[in-house]
């Protein structure tokens, strides 16, 4: 790869050299463990991560955090499942460590009997130490609008976030998704500044896009989002990569997905940057058996 080519600074996946970090808690279709958000910190890595059984066996029922030493063999240190958070179903977690030692874990929350999604917020002094009694929303959507699945980064200053948003003025059509993004002094009160990432008509993406990781590489912006095609691709996505100029517009790169699984869907793509300059990668891949594990690559 030379200079001039974004995978370079955004590795792109490779299943077969990648290693297992979490099986999911079934064999079957709808059990999934993954959407991982990462921090490395004072030589210790940090995983969030969701835990998934099929829809009327429990759906999104936990979000756990986790510590390791290696970066592949993690050890719980916190969970809090559906009931605690008060929500119908829990998807992706965003753990951030703030510039003042803070830790903070935002949680997708479905609510109860709708489409709707919104994220709240925990604050604690370590990630073992989250209360979900000290919850808080941030991003409460709206009635014609979901919010979930954060990707929340601190440069330069300021707070960014893009978030994945659904329409809901149209019933059966709540799966499709755009990224918008967002900025915040203090990554408590967000201001939102529009669409960051729309799907293409006619495209592998033209469904709904997610940001789910997003780097700098100098001047330019880039993102890795997950994409699909139509209603029937909804869990399965695949992941495509994005180029900007500024955090608030991102543009597709090539017709075509980076990374799936042969069997289905690969994503929520993460990558972590190392103090050495290398890059570690997690995400959620589909298994032959339709069910989705949690994977890592370093690079």
């Amino acid at each position: 790869m030379n200079g001039n080519d974004p995978r370079s600074a955004l590795p792109i996946p490779r299943p077969d050299r990648s290693v297992l970090v979490l099986a999911p808690p079934g064999d079957e279709p709808g059990n999934w463990v993954g959407a991982p958000s990462s921090v490395y910190s004072d030589g210790v890595f940090y995983l969030a991560y969701r835990l998934r059984r099929p829809i009327g066996e429990g759906r999104g029922y936990a979000v756990a955090v986790a510590r390791s030493l290696d970066g592949e063999h993690f050890e719980t240190v916190y969970t809090i499942t559906r009931e605690e958070a008060d929500t119908e179903s829990l998807e992706r977690p965003a753990l951030v460590r703030t510039p003042g030692g803070v830790w903070r874990l935002y949680i997708s929350c479905a609510t109860y009997g709708t489409k709707h999604w919104r994220v709240e917020v925990m604050q604690a002094g370590d990630p073992s130490a989250f209360d979900a009694s000290q919850r808080e929303v941030v991003l409460p959507g709206d009635p014609k609008t979901a919010v979930k699945d954060p990707v929340i980064l601190y440069h330069d200053g300021l707070w960014h976030l893009w978030a994945s948003c659904h329409p809901l003025s149209d019933p059966g059509e709540e799966d499709q998704m755009v990224t918008d993004y967002a900025t915040s002094a203090d990554g408590l009160e967000w201001t939102w500044e529009g669409t960051a990432l729309t799907g293409r008509p006619g495209c592998w993406d033209a469904r709904g896009v997610r940001v789910t990781a997003v780097v700098h590489d100098g001047d330019t912006i880039l993102a890795a989002y997950d994409g699909r095609a139509s209603a029937a691709e909804n869990y399965e996505e695949r992941t495509g990569l994005a180029t900007g100029a500024d955090h608030s517009t991102l543009t597709p790169v090539g017709t075509e997905p980076v990374a799936q699984s042969p069997y289905g869907g690969l994503r929520y793509l993460d990558v972590l940057r190392l103090p050495d300059g290398r890059r570690r990668l997690y995400y959620e891949i589909t298994r032959q058996d339709g069910s989705h594990e949690l994977r890592t690559e370093l690079h």
